[in-house]
């Protein structure tokens, strides 16, 4: 049995301005948190979560560190810690 067809060029939905705007801010929040894990080195997870919480819910946190582990960022041990493990060295934490 063959595949139904498909036109050849299909047209791709347009992003509205809201869903653009929305996609940066993710793309900026997951930014700030790699650039956060990256400055300290080494974190443990709850510790990070705490200062976070006001700002996100613990869902959302959660998709963050899934995608930056996932992409080869970050590691998590068995101890919830997260570890920079992507391209460069931590960065040096810029405390004043």
């Amino acid at each position: 049995m063959k595949p139904p067809e498909r036109p050849e060029h299909q047209p791709r939905p347009k992003a509205s301005p809201e869903d653009i705007k929305a996609a940066k801010a993710a793309l900026a929040i997951t930014r700030a948190v790699a650039d956060t894990i990256q400055a300290l080195g080494s974190v443990p997870s709850g510790h990070l979560y705490a200062q976070l919480m006001g700002h996100m819910d613990i869902h959302t946190y959660d998709k963050i560190i899934g995608i930056l582990t996932r992409g080869g960022l970050v590691k998590e041990d068995g101890f919830h810690r997260l570890t920079w493990i992507g391209p460069g060295k931590p960065k040096e934490a810029n405390v004043t």
